[in-house]
């Protein structure tokens, strides 16, 4: 059944109270009117502002009496005709011993009609006496035909406020646009895309990047979210060969959302890797691969010193993330969130977090494809790394000469620097054992000092740089050598 069909099979039943959380009062009302085709009911709507109106059969009558909470359902105590009373805001009066043996009284039918009671609210919450007699009704968001329909809608509201100059529109990127309002309230998807047309009225891939913002500003309720709004592309990435060619194999599957059958769609990647080898530019770069947002979850700030806050910030996130989806969710040093600990010092919070957190890298169903990326293997849980967690764990290594080479060069270029007055070789043969941030740090220090001689750039200034420097592989020989053995025969090297 569809949700009106829901919805009057509730009414038929005279289901006494119905609870709805939900922003969009004006859909709730007007789904209710829908309902009327299908079943007659007395409609009325109630609010502290306006008092109590009946709004059914075309018409919105003035207040029958004052809006006080406890005068409004002795009127519907006393109704001689059985209705249906939307009561907008009404949870905030039920703290009232009274009010709730008068709203008893109603839904138990002593003395009145069978009326059905609604209390519709952003959140809801029933004292322990009228939980057992309510039924909470959710209503769906609006799906991609009745966002076509609203984009259309805008559309031509823009045409009409601008003396009849059409919208200029791509179709392929408002299916785009469609499929990324899917998960807003018809409220705020409208919102959005009046935003989107009425900027400039032109529909177009630039809109793309604008909507995800805004939709991100909009769900971030939780806050411990934070969006990224330079997502790097692959070519700006050296090496990281394989990773590339995976996330291109899996990309028209996820961004279209159909995976062809026998497979299902990409859930994730775990990047290990030394210090500084480029994993948090590459979870950029999966998210520009994609064509999606890209949204950072930082474990650090879900910790709460309250009972039950922690797994609940964590909860709020992910939801807030799967409400954003289509996009990448990058999980920077998964392991200090997610420590490999057996002690019990903080009550069970940990894993209590881990257990929520394995739950729904399994079981989530919206497309919200996970990079987290890790620099020390031994302190991540051994359930993280058990197969159908991720889809692959792939290891960012200290770069090739190949790779340093191809490092040299972004960098410099990125500077302004003409790197064909460099012999690039020559200089990744120096730079052997530095990883990518290394390297970048030495070209920086060798500008500062062609620029404290007043003198261009020279490859003799960033060898000496590159010479004197101390790469983490020297500095910690040991860890970084005991992290490459422990990758070379459990992950997938990245490039």
């Amino acid at each position: 059944m569809n949700q009106l069909q829901d919805l009057v099979a509730l009414i038929r039943a005279d289901t006494p109270l119905i609870v709805i959380e939900t922003p969009d009062e004006g859909r709730v009302v007007e789904l209710f009117r829908q309902s009327l085709a299908h079943i007659w009911r007395a409609l009325y709507r109630w609010s502290i502002t306006e008092g109590l109106r009946r709004i059914d059969m075309d018409r919105e009558d003035e207040a029958e009496i004052a809006p006080d909470a406890s005068n409004t359902l002795q009127a519907i105590r006393d109704a001689t005709q059985r209705g249906v009373y939307l009561l907008l805001d009404f949870d905030k009066y039920l703290e009232y011993a009274s009010t709730q043996r008068q709203v008893r009284d109603i839904v138990q039918r002593r003395h009145c009609q069978p009326h059905v009671l609604v209390l519709v609210g952003t959140k809801v919450e029933l004292p322990e006496d009228l939980e057992p007699f309510a039924v909470r009704f959710a209503p769906r968001l609006p799906d991609a035909n009745v966002l076509l329909k609203l984009v259309r809608e805008v559309a031509e509201s823009y045409a009409r406020e601008h003396g009849g100059k059409r919208v200029v529109s791509d179709d392929a990127v408002v299916a785009q646009i469609v499929r990324n309002l899917q998960g807003l309230s018809e409220t705020d998807a409208r919102r959005i895309a009046r935003h989107l047309v009425f900027d400039d009225g032109v529909i177009d891939a630039r809109d793309l990047a604008q909507l995800a913002k805004l939709k991100f500003e909009l769900l971030n309720r939780s806050g411990h979210l934070h969006f990224e709004y330079d997502t790097a592309r692959f070519a700006d990435v050296a090496g990281a060969a394989r990773v590339k060619r995976w996330i291109e194999q899996r990309r028209e599957t996820f961004v279209s959302g159909k995976a062809p059958p026998g497979l299902d769609p990409p859930k994730g990647m775990l990047l290990l890797g030394v210090q500084g080898c480029g994993k948090s530019m590459l979870a950029k770069a999966v998210a520009g691969g994609f064509g999606v947002p890209l949204v950072r979850l930082d474990f650090g700030t879900l910790y709460n010193k309250y009972h039950g806050e922690t797994e609940k910030n964590l909860r709020d996130a992910l939801a807030s993330a799967e409400q954003l989806a289509p996009c990448v969710l990058w999980i920077d040093e998964i392991e200090k969130g997610l420590a490999n600990s057996a002690d019990a010092a903080d009550g069970g919070v940990s894993h209590r977090v881990l257990g929520y957190f394995l739950t729904w890298l399994t079981e989530r169903k919206a497309p919200v494809f996970l990079v987290a990326t890790a620099n020390q293997v031994q302190a991540l849980p051994p359930e993280l790394l058990r197969k159908g967690r991720f889809d692959e764990i792939f290891f960012v290594d200290l770069p090739n000469a190949a790779t340093r080479e191809e490092i040299l060069r972004l960098h410099l270029a990125r500077r302004q620097v003409d790197a064909a007055g460099f012999d690039l070789a020559a200089l990744a043969d120096a730079a052997e054992g530095f990883s990518g941030a290394e390297i970048e740090q030495a070209i920086v220090a060798a500008l500062y000092a062609a620029h404290a001689q007043n003198a261009p750039l020279s490859e003799f200034q960033l060898r000496a740089e590159l010479k004197q420097a101390r790469p983490l592989s020297v500095l910690m020989r040991e860890q970084v050598q005991a992290l490459r053995e422990w990758a070379r025969e459990r992950t997938v090297p990245a490039d």
